[in-house]
């Protein structure tokens, strides 16, 4: 049976999708925008801002889907300029530390709302 899982603090799904769901031990992330969960105020600073706040807002979900940070097996992250890549590795390198999910980085021409990033993931439930 799929689960759905819905938590306040990761902004609420903009079209007809959950911000996660579960099968079995599997959390399958969507992609998360830089969007504040509690105002829904578009953060469209700087890379490394909305790098933060999509990673922040995935392991949100990731934790109220039953795992954590140390049980994200894979990433996939857009990226509308490839060169902003290094940038972005960095802010996922200081979040992540030493665990190392599985990682995609597809450079994109552009993102919804001319955000920089989103991110989707694969977790693991905590056994």
């Amino acid at each position: 049976m799929i689960q759905k899982v819905q938590t306040p603090h990761a902004p609420a799904p903009g079209g007809h999708y959950a911000q996660a769901v579960i099968f079995r031990d599997l959390i399958f992330v969507s992609g998360q925008l830089p969007i504040k969960p509690h105002t829904g105020e578009k953060v469209l600073g700087d890379i490394e801002e909305q790098a933060q706040q999509v990673i922040a807002n995935v392991l949100e979900i990731v934790q109220a889907g039953g795992g954590d940070l140390t049980t994200v097996l894979k990433c996939t992250v857009f990226i509308s300029d490839i060169s902003l890549w290094g940038r972005f590795n960095a802010v996922f390198a200081a979040q992540f530390g030493e665990h190392k999910p599985a990682r995609a980085v597809v450079p994109t021409r552009e993102l919804h709302h001319g955000f920089l990033v989103e991110m989707d993931a694969i977790a693991a439930k905590i056994s």
